[in-house]
């Protein structure tokens, strides 16, 4: 745990003050927003030229998991708070297990809700974190951090490359620690803030947008979509029911009492549907192709 100085924060990029909201309280609810609406437009562009990296990191994951490994969030406030947000919807969207996307943030579960005082500062606990879910050389790990220098999100790093696993950091400070100690460094340097120092709106937004590259990209490589369509989506309730549904009818285009009555056969499994209808053959038939092309819908389909 070290202290931070005034000094300290001016060499971070986003704890600098922005120059077009020098008079932001001064503006009418209108203005405000628009002077927020016109910095957020700002975060796409950034992201775009940054791409090449995000794709060697996609690349990695995707390597990771096929071999075994599992995709670790790990942060602090907003950050790790994004990072568990993206984690736990991969198992909706893709029928993957629990553990394989997962999150991690300073201070344990409450600091979800609540702020856990000094928990972003205690390098040892991340390596606790880490160690209680087996994390090992076969996993990836990604520290997000927004300036880049946070002590949880680099005692993290450093574990992970002491038993040499996989790792990836997300900043927004060209400057960050985490920068130099990632084997990928994704850096989005959206800048200052409209309120100074708020790291939850830039930053925030730019961390979001990556996250939902990795893990979307990282699904999508691995077969569990079918051209744009969520052909893995564990339908779960009523409505993810109708969802499951229309992709198979999307994907068909069969009837709704077709779309259905596979689906029960197949235990509501959108891929399986999908096949079934496609490749006219039943239930267990699509089944087994499906698990001899590691779950790869088209690989399926280009073998029956």
């Amino acid at each position: 745990m070290s202290d931070v100085t005034p000094s300290d924060l001016q060499q971070i990029l986003s704890e600098n003050r922005h120059p077009d909201s020098m008079t932001i309280d001064c503006q009418s609810t209108f203005d405000i927003l628009k002077t927020i609406n016109i910095a957020d437009k700002t975060v796409p562009n950034v992201i775009a030229e940054i791409l090449p990296v995000i794709t060697q990191a996609v690349d990695l994951i995707v390597s990771q998991l096929s071999a075994g490994g599992r995709l670790i969030y790990i942060g602090a406030g907003t950050s790790g708070r994004l990072g568990i947000l993206d984690a736990v919807e991969c198992r909706p969207t893709f029928s993957v297990d629990d553990e394989l996307v997962q999150g991690i943030i300073a201070g344990g579960e409450q600091a979800l809700t609540n702020a856990v005082e000094g928990a972003e500062d205690n390098r040892a606990a991340a390596q606790h974190d880490l160690a209680h879910i087996q994390f090992s050389r076969h996993d990836v790990l990604v520290g997000i951090a927004a300036s880049g220098r946070t002590p949880y999100v680099i005692g993290a790093l450093n574990y992970a490359k002491q038993i040499h696993a996989q790792t990836i950091s997300i900043s927004c400070n060209p400057n960050g620690t985490i920068n130099t100690l990632a084997d990928i460094n994704i850096c989005a340097a959206v800048g200052p803030e409209i309120l100074t120092g708020s790291t939850r709106m830039k930053a925030g937004t730019a961390q979001k947008l990556i996250l939902n590259m990795l893990s979307t990209a990282s699904m999508i490589k691995l077969g569990k979509t079918y051209t744009n369509l969520m052909v893995d989506v564990n339908a779960s309730n009523e409505k993810l029911k109708a969802r499951a549904q229309r992709i198979v009818i999307e994907a068909t285009g069969c009837d709704i009492n077709t779309a259905k009555t596979t689906l029960i056969s197949t235990h509501y499994r959108a891929k399986t549907a999908i096949l079934c209808i496609l490749a006219d053959i039943d239930a267990s038939r699509a089944t087994d192709l499906l698990a001899q092309h590691e779950g790869y819908l088209r690989r399926a389909l280009a073998n029956v």
